[in-house]
Order: C-alpha cells, then structure tokens, then sequence
C-alpha cells in the first residue's frame, strides 16, 4: 500500500504540472472554439501544450500502476495534492515567496487527506463488478457530466470554468474506475484484458476527459476549473469505489462524522489554495518566456557576449 500512496503522490506533481502547460497552451484560443475540436487542433500546435500532454501520459501511467497497488479510495483522494504542488511549483518557478495563504492552505489540506485516511483505513475493493453495476454507474456519469455541460450555456466565465470542471472531474474518476477494473482483469491473465471492453472504455473516457479540462481552462478563472477539478474527482471516486468495487470505510464511532469533516477541511485547504494569487495569476506562455530570457540574461556574467 505504500507504493500506491508513492505513485499517487508522484501523480499528483504531474497533474500540477500538467494544469500549468496546458492551461498556457489554451488560453489564447479563439472563443468561439469552446466545446469543438479545433480548440484541440488549435492547442496541438503549441509546444507548451505537447509537452503538457507527455506529462499528462506520465501522470496516466502513474496513477495506473498506483491503482494496481491500491484502491480507489487510496489514491484518489490523493491526488487532490496537485494544488499544493502546483503552488509550490508556481512559487519556486517565479521565484515568489509563499505567503501565509499558500502554507495555510497546504498544510490544511494535507492535514484533511492525512486524517481522512487514518480515519477511514480503507480495505476490500478487490470485487468484479458485472456489467448491470457498470452500466448504471456509467450511466449515472454520463448523465451528470452531460448537465454540467449543459449549464455551461449560462452564467459568468468562472461559472462556466467550475461546470466544465466539473465534467472533466467526472470523465477522470469514470476513468480511474476503468483503470482499476483493468487492473484487476490483468490479475487474471494478460490475454484477458484487450478483449475485455474496459480499456475501450479508459480511451473514451480519458479522451473526454481531457477535452472537456482543456474547455475549464479555456472558459475561464484557473481558480474555478481547478476547484471542482480537484474537489468533484476523489468525491466521484469514492463513490464509484463503494458502489462498484466493494472498498470499505471504517464509519463506526466517530470515524463516519470525523471522515465527513476531514473531507472538508481538506476540500477547505484545496479551495484557499485555488484562490491564492500563485494560481489565479497564470502567466500566459509569452509571459513566461520572457521570464526565462529575463532569469537567463541575470545569470550571465557582466560584460558577456551573446551570440546575435
């Protein structure tokens, strides 16, 4: 078990810096490209935004071996990490000191997964589902990330950021279920797995999901889109945990109630973090670049010769 928490852990950095590129490969897209593929073929002609999707296939492969070592309600409340990590990376990058805000919120929200943890201890999740169980719950968040979409027709960019948020937070715990049922087919043979329908699934879902994030960083405040994406994920996934796969959570006493507060007080840490200005103040990729060239010219020596 503690190779998933490792593994999901290192997940977490990779989603972080995942959001950072991605969010600078979409940013300047054209609006009307919301909810259409050309605002995939648009960011597919960035640099920012390919080297964001290779880190997102590293963060994939992470949080699939995490899985074959733990369940879904081990690793996916881990990966709410990602808004520390993207703060501490923000931070060190620009060279801006964390605030009081930043460890505030980090230590809060590592507090909350730490105790929700302990408090939990959760065990079981080794159950094959039939495929009734996969249809409902299919079904069910299918239906859910198709009414969030739809009340993205309405309201302020932030508004529209958090719902298409919270889409992609569905898609990628739909997703982390297809990965754990894989799993658990490998145990029973290799040759079982590519004529099983689950990684078909995975693709469809992960595929969504990684439409619909890029739609949340494109529609509006970083804040908003990381929010939901980092809150609405490991909720869904505890779910679908429960339902499907047989985990178990300790509830008796005051585990259940102390659970319940964990949980938010570490959704409580991941909101403070999401508005702190490390994160709502992105730069655009042209910011950056001219950050770099600024840090570059700073470390040259005095009087040096840049070749033209």
């Amino acid at each position: 078990m503690v190779m998933a928490y490792v593994l999901a852990v290192m997940a977490a950095f990779s989603n972080a810096m995942t959001t950072i590129l991605q969010r600078l490969g979409v940013e300047t897209a054209p609006a009307d490209t919301t909810l259409k593929f050309s605002l995939i073929t648009y960011a597919m002609r960035r640099k920012v935004w390919l080297l964001g999707f290779l880190v997102l296939i590293a963060g994939f492969l992470l949080q699939f071996t995490a899985l074959h070592f733990g369940r879904l309600t081990d690793v996916q409340p881990i990966l709410t990490l990602e808004l520390p990590f993207l703060v501490a990376i923000l931070g060190l990058w620009f060279r801006h000191p964390l605030g009081w805000r930043e460890w505030a919120g980090s230590v809060t929200a590592a507090a909350g997964l730490a105790t929700f943890l302990f408090l939990a201890a959760p065990s079981g999740g080794s159950e094959l589902p039939d495929l009734a169980d996969w249809l409902f719950v299919s079904g069910g968040c299918v239906v859910a990330g198709a009414a969030a979409i739809l009340l993205t027709r309405i309201g302020s960019p932030a508004w529209k950021a958090a719902m298409f948020g919270v889409s992609a937070a569905i898609a990628y715990a739909l997703s982390a279920a297809f990965i754990k049922e894989m799993n658990l087919q490998i145990q029973q043979g290799w040759t079982t797995v590519f004529v099983h329908w689950a990684p078909y699934a995975l693709a469809a879902a992960g595929l969504a999901g990684v439409f619909l994030s890029q739609n949340a960083f494109h529609a509006g405040p970083i804040t908003a889109s990381q929010s939901t994406l980092v809150i609405v994920d490991p909720l869904v996934s505890i779910a679908i945990g429960i339902s499907l796969f047989g985990d178990h959570l300790a509830t008796d006493g005051v585990r259940g109630p102390g659970e319940a507060f964990a949980l938010l007080v570490l959704f409580g840490g991941v909101f403070w973090l999401a508005r702190s200005p490390l994160v709502a103040n992105v730069k655009s990729e042209a910011d950056m670049e001219q950050h770099m060239l600024s840090r570059r010219r700073r470390s040259e020596p005095a009087g040096a010769v840049r070749a033209p």
